[in-house]
């Protein structure tokens, strides 16, 4: 058994060839071979041909043999996995903007149906609390495909300059790499050894609350130095802060505002949300560069969309343009530019109220997290339909918000606390 035991830990050591790869069962595979040893799908064929009903778990098998057996072929370390999420923009967003350029009906089917999916999907994952590529692939599909209708279908028609073009191509260019610098690292807790022991130690100041926040000023300030009490009764209120901080999951003890992605599965210091059009939590170290890049892409389309109308519709105001536009579907390329302006509008004006959303909370120094909470437990002002939320904890005015914002990536260190033995 130790021979092949080291035999197998010498095969699994050797360097794969980029063809090959080692599948869910730890084995040596090669993705020529994707059609071979089809046991599951076998069984369930024989099972549908003699009207036998499936096992309960036969399409979960099957779909994950599929799965793990999509591969494409790699340099380094073997032939990568393919996620098959990353796929359906790829073939329906095409197929769907040519569906919508035929008739202007199609184009009012398709454009009001297309949000509609996105969000159901959206909504389907979400509760579901899983990762997927679905919607970063429709991100950087979307600027790819938008980018190269423009190169080939409104840059030849002569309206657009060279100089127009290059002021497109670096806001893209600057877009992709906010878009990269995001996706690094959101600023992950790291857990402390010295944390991790037989008698576990947590960390975490108690926050301070405006009782005002709480209603009628019933609301209990938490601070230390306000609080009445025997020094058990405040030892006890530590222990329970501790716990609260403390994760479970990660085994790390939280700083304040830190939070646990259960998407991800870690705890992100400052995090504000999930987003699942980078696939990456928004915590303290990108949340920066995250506004970096809806700022860039938001001015790039708008840009983008007025040469577009300009193109296609000269005749028209911009800001009417896009409602009325004669003759626009007389020529298919047109009608093509003029569907694409007009999915492109959508995007822009959900990526604003985000940035709006995004601009608000951080001049009230609020995390969505943060807000969605306070809101939950009625510990907040609210206005504007829940727009702008006020927690009224960490707020240090407008300029001081921002200049916290502007500077807390720069010490990502975990903030230093004093200890409280909970065992």
């Amino acid at each position: 058994m130790k021979k092949r035991a080291s035999k197998l830990l010498e095969e699994e050591e050797e360097t794969l060839c980029c063809c090959e790869y080692v599948n869910r069962h730890g084995e040596r595979s090669h993705v020529a071979a994707c059609c071979c040893d089809c046991e599951d799908l076998d069984e369930a064929c024989d099972r549908w041909l003699k009207r036998e009903p499936q096992k309960p778990d036969s399409l979960s098998h099957m779909a994950a043999v599929v799965t793990d057996r999509i591969r494409v072929p790699w340099l380094w370390g073997g032939a990568r996995q393919l996620d098959l999420s990353m796929i359906p923009p790829l073939i329906l967003l095409p197929v769907l903007l040519h569906l919508a350029a035929l008739h202007f009906l199609l184009g009012m089917v398709v454009l009001t149906a297309l949000p509609v999916l996105v969000l159901w999907y959206y909504y389907v994952t979400h509760r579901k609390k899983g990762r997927t590529l679905f919607f970063l692939s429709l991100a950087l599909f979307s600027l790819a495909y938008m980018y190269w209708l423009f190169i080939t279908e409104v840059f030849p028609r002569g309206d657009v300059g060279l100089a127009q073009l290059g002021v497109v191509t670096l806001g893209l260019v600057l877009t992709l790499a906010a878009l990269t610098r995001t996706k690094k690292e959101p600023g992950v807790v790291r857990p402390n050894q010295a944390d991790v022991h037989s008698t576990v130690t947590y960390h975490g100041p108690l926050v301070d609350r405006d009782p005002a926040l709480s209603g009628a000023g019933r609301g209990v300030v938490t601070t230390l130095a306000n609080r009445a009490g025997s020094p058990e009764q405040v030892g006890v209120e530590q222990k329970e802060n501790g716990r609260r901080n403390w994760c479970p999951v990660c085994r790390v003890a939280r700083p304040p505002r830190a939070g646990h992605c259960r998407i991800c599965g870690v705890c992100v210091l400052r995090l504000d949300h999930h987003c699942v059009w980078i696939n990456s939590c928004v915590g303290q170290a990108n949340h920066r560069s995250f506004l970096l890049t809806l700022l860039f892409f938001l001015l790039t389309s708008l840009y983008g969309i007025s040469l577009v109308l300009q193109s296609v519709c000269p005749r028209q105001n911009l800001l009417t343009a896009l409602v009325y536009c004669p003759g626009v579907y007389n020529q298919y390329s047109t009608a093509l530019c003029f569907t694409c302006a007009w999915y492109s509008s959508i995007v822009t004006g959900g990526l604003l109220h985000l940035l709006v959303l995004q601009v608000v909370n951080i001049s009230y120094n609020v995390t969505e997290r943060e807000a969605r909470v306070a809101l939950r437990d009625k510990a907040a002002r609210s206005a504007y339909w829940g727009l702008v939320v006020d927690t009224g904890v960490y707020s240090r005015g407008f300029r001081g918000n921002w200049a916290e914002f502007m500077t807390m990536g720069d010490n990502l260190s975990t903030p230093s606390s004093t200890p409280t033995d909970l065992v």
